[in-house]
């Protein structure tokens, strides 16, 4: 017999595939204006977007280009032009400042037993006019293609390439290694040790002298023995490979790369970019002492703003170093530097302060200061992981970002004269804006709401002053999912759950429900508390934007749910579940203070405004309150993990992926031990230990300590490589649930980390979700 299950899992995966189809747009690039014989203007649009493919198990990405025709003022018209093509293993590319070139890192599978190998490409309009194996040419390591570190940028006189790439490391022997006999004398009889390739010291005059802008000097060195399980400290989550980067150039004419040297040997650096005049470099430096913390969406680990002078080797600090600083984009007539700036430790991420460097007078300014309290009409303060990668307006005085305001995201243009901010979408549609690129005043975006895949936006950016007149055209339309009804709703939390130092605050909660179902049957009720956002980042130098990452369950807890496009909640509604995302006090969008209310109050403040929002949802919707189920992942699953323990007669069924379960436990083993105790009110400090009572505060605010009280069924889901949230906290609850005999069902997956977001650990984590929540609600 046929178990009844079958066709339920049949349509839930024809469903999974259905959504899962829908696009994600990533990288937006215009091309140079050309004009046509009858005097008007156009450019091509050049665009990358990313789709699951099921059948491979990977992610796709594929290009499609458009032409827009505009005036200066307004976009005549706009279309696609030719059909979609698959982008095949690039890892970052870049288009030179003319728009004439474009330079693509391009990873090559190796040939039999060979490692894969990597190649810098250059290109013309018409062909590939170079292509260099970096990895035959070991002047260094991998090259970094994430958008922490990573970059690819461009000389002003486009001779010269700029990236990121592991430091070469010697290779070790045995002590015991065997050594071939030499016949004559060798350098090592002759006491002279073999010479390896060393780093090239900065100190040619003028570019395109011989050897390039950079001359090397070697050093001797010894192949060291004893050293092949040395440990190598890593830049934790997703940048486990990441350890010393240093700052690569390639001089196009002469083929030659060079590593530049005059970086502080306490700095990691990353996001650089070449200087006015191309004569030298600026990057952000990471301290990496006295060791190395997780960095992966972590917004307030020490850094600072450089620059290398390539003449005379100079390092010159140009940003305070006592903060955190990120981002830096150089203003198109090569005057001004903007970046964004927090403050050291604490919450990983927060409202973040808007600098500004000027070239020339050296001197440093704050355009947008850290909002207290979000107020309604009122620019709600920065919250976000990185500045577009092409950010400033054609006059080199405006700028263009998009930040959490509230529970949806809007795009922004800020004056860095006045320090006036005005939105570009406080009169489109509410949802989720996104700003890709600009160039000359012509504006890209995403745009996408929680029933509405991602679709491709295009306006002209008014003069100075008329901004609020900006005109949207739709490029690439993505029509709504059917059946999802959605709403945004704001709740205050009762006086005896005020917060003592911030009080007045607010939250918001997203309530996405099946606008069809059986007549007078209430839908059960999905609850989705976010954790930290793994949200689509932001463009970057590099590609101008990343691959976007639609991911069910992000980190936290100071991250935020916009009213975007989300698959696993999408997908649930259309099950028939009504879905209802969190964003207590302490997320983002919603000021500084609501950030600075939570630490020191996690297990009890978010969970009690999690457990409001249901108990206000359940009396005010028709839903039905028997039904009711959790997920969540990271703090998200901290929360689904208190919620089934302090209020276990409310909920029926939980899943949680990579879930905190135990912070005493968790300190030792994350990449993220400050998280540990700055989010229980505990300093930090990387040379003590915790004591007895900070061990017991940690335990104490766990939801570990509410195990006994748990009765509802508890899926887990946990990456193998997970450094954020080690798979050791889920196999701790795991262990304890079973032994008190509650439903408790684990799946583990290799290869994934903290996201799970692996095409095939994702598919199937809905699957295995969607019919956990079934079974268990009765439905």
């Amino acid at each position: 017999r046929v178990p009844q299950v079958q066709p339920r899992a049949e349509e839930l995966s024809e469903l999974y595939k259905e959504l899962s189809q829908h696009p994600g747009l990533s990288t937006a690039c215009l091309g140079p204006d050309l004009t046509t014989q009858y005097g008007g203007k156009y450019c091509s649009l050049y665009t990358e977007w990313s789709q699951r493919d099921l059948a491979r198990a990977e992610n796709i990405k594929f290009c499609r280009q458009y032409l827009i025709f505009h005036d200066g003022a307004s976009i005549v018209y706009s279309g696609p032009a030719g059909t979609c093509s698959e982008i095949k293993d690039e890892l970052l590319s870049r288009e030179s400042p003319s728009g004439m070139l474009k330079a693509v890192l391009r990873k090559v599978p190796g040939k039999e037993k060979e490692k894969e190998k990597q190649f810098l490409e250059v290109w013309d309009q018409n062909r590939k006019v170079k292509s260099i194996d970096l990895t035959a040419l070991d002047k260094h390591g991998s090259v970094y293609d994430d958008d922490q570190f990573g970059c690819l940028a461009w000389s002003h006189s486009e001779t010269h390439l700029l990236y990121v790439a592991e430091k070469k490391r010697p290779k070790a022997e045995s002590f015991f290694q065997s050594k071939a006999p030499e016949l004559g004398t060798s350098d090592e009889d002759t006491g002279h040790p073999k010479k390896e390739d060393a780093p090239i010291k900065v100190g040619s005059p003028h570019p395109g002298s011989a050897g390039g802008w950079l001359c090397g000097c070697g050093a001797d060195q010894t192949v060291p023995q004893g050293e092949q399980f040395v440990y190598h400290e890593d830049w934790g989550e997703t940048l486990s490979t990441r350890s010393v980067p240093v700052l690569c150039v390639l001089d196009i004419e002469g083929n030659s790369i060079s590593v530049l040297e005059g970086i502080p040997e306490h700095l990691s650096p990353g996001q650089a970019f070449w200087s006015p005049e191309d004569t030298g470099v600026v990057f952000v430096g990471w301290w990496h002492d006295p060791f190395r913390l997780g960095l992966r969406h972590c917004t307030n680990r020490r850094s600072a703003l450089f620059y290398v002078d390539l003449t005379g080797g100079r390092c010159e600090l140009l940003s305070e170093d006592t903060r955190a600083v990120w981002s830096p984009r150089l203003s198109p007539d090569g005057c001004r530097i903007v970046y964004l700036e927090n403050n050291v430790l604490g919450p990983h991420q927060q409202c973040s302060q808007l600098r500004m460097y000027d070239w020339y007078t050296k001197h440093t300014s704050t355009v947008l200061e850290a909002v207290p309290r979000q107020a309604w009409g009122a620019f709600p303060g920065i919250y976000c992981g990185a500045l577009p990668g092409m950010c400033w307006a054609a006059d080199s005085r405006r700028i263009l970002l998009d930040t959490a305001q509230r529970s949806q995201q809007d795009v922004f243009v800020v004056d860095t004269a006045t320090g006036t901010a005005t939105s570009l979408t406080a009169d489109s549609p509410q949802g989720s804006w996104s700003v890709l690129t600009i160039d000359r005043d012509l504006l890209v975006a995403r745009f996408s709401t929680p029933s509405c895949p991602p679709m491709l936006k295009v306006a002209v950016l008014p003069a100075a002053g008329h901004e609020t007149q900006t005109q949207w055209i739709c490029l690439q339309d993505a029509p709504p999912v059917p059946g999802i009804s959605w709403g945004i709703r704001t709740l205050q939390p009762p006086p005896e759950q005020e917060h003592p130092q911030y009080g007045g605050l607010d939250f918001d909660a997203i309530l996405m429900r099946p606008s069809k179902g059986p007549a007078g049957q209430k839908p059960p009720l999905v609850v989705m508390p976010h954790g930290k956002s793994l949200s689509p980042p932001h463009c970057t130098p590099a590609r101008q934007c990343h691959p976007l990452l639609l991911l069910p369950f992000p980190g936290g807890p100071h991250s935020v749910f916009t009213a975007g496009w989300m698959l696993y909640p999408a997908a649930l509604c259309r099950v028939g579940f009504a879905v209802l995302l969190v964003n207590y006090r302490g997320s983002l969008g919603f000021g500084q203070d609501s950030v600075a209310s939570l630490p020191g109050n996690v297990g009890t403040q978010d969970v009690h405004d999690v457990q409001l929002c249901v108990e206000r949802v359940l009396q005010e919707e028709m839903l039905d309150a028997s039904r009711v189920a959790l997920v969540g992942g990271s703090h998200g699953g901290f929360l689904a993990c208190h919620l089934i323990g302090q209020f276990p007669d409310t909920y029926h069924a939980c899943v949680v992926r990579n879930p905190v379960v135990n912070i005493a436990s968790m300190v030792a083993t994350t990449d993220i031990p400050d998280w540990c105790l700055t989010e229980t009110g505990l300093p930090y400090k990387p040379d003590a230990l915790p004591d007895a009572a900070q061990w017991t505060e940690m335990l104490h605010k766990s939801p570990i300590r509410y195990v006994d009280r748990v009765r509802a069924p508890v899926l887990l889901m946990l990456g193998e490589d997970d450094r954020r949230v080690p798979p050791k906290q889920g196999l701790e609850y795991y262990r304890a649930l079973k032994a008190r005999g509650v439903p408790t069902r684990l799946l583990w997956y290799p290869g994934n980390n903290h996201a799970l977001a692996g095409v095939e650990a994702e598919a199937d984590g809905f699957m295995n979700m969607a019919l956990w929540l079934l079974k268990h609600l009765q439905c």
